[in-house]
């Protein structure tokens, strides 16, 4: 049986293990796990600012989500940003994604979030459909990314 439940630090092992998956699978990603478990502990820092979500089965972790939440000024409400979504790979195609998914999404209603973004490869069209089934519409707006160099330069 499958259930969905908040995550815990206890967990950050296994949720480096899925990132690890994760990463390797993203064009624009690579597998770092000490830059991973470093990202999940300051996440946890966070407190209620963050939620990662976990589908467990027999005391395993097998899949994942984290909801950042934030405050839109278009809607005056809290928002949250869906990022990192894995589910390992012997149990895709057996409905945890889809119990995952639930579950984050009543997770973001119960937090009182209006409204979840979240980014998906291009060409990546099974993920496009998965979270399309979900109601999730695609946006006109494109995103831009720039990285800072972590010192700076005389």
């Amino acid at each position: 049986m499958i259930f969905i439940r908040v995550a815990t630090e206890a967990d950050i092992p296994a949720l480096a293990d899925l990132l690890g998956v994760l990463f390797a699978q993203e064009r624009e990603f690579s597998p770092d796990r000490t830059a991973q478990i470093r990202g999940l502990a300051l996440l946890f820092e966070r407190g209620e600012a963050v939620r990662i979500m976990v589908a467990e089965q027999f005391g395993q972790v097998v899949g994942m989500g984290v909801l950042h939440y934030s405050v839109s000024t278009y809607l005056g409400a809290k928002v949250a940003m869906l990022e990192d979504v894995i589910v390992a790979a012997g149990e895709r195609g057996r409905g945890t994604g889809k119990r995952l998914m639930a579950g984050i999404i009543e997770q973001a209603r119960s937090d009182g979030a209006r409204r979840i973004t979240l980014l998906a490869d291009h060409d990546n069209t099974t993920a496009r459909s998965f979270y399309e089934s979900f109601g999730f519409a695609r946006s006109t707006m494109i995103p831009h990314r720039l990285m800072l160099a972590t010192t700076l330069s005389a």
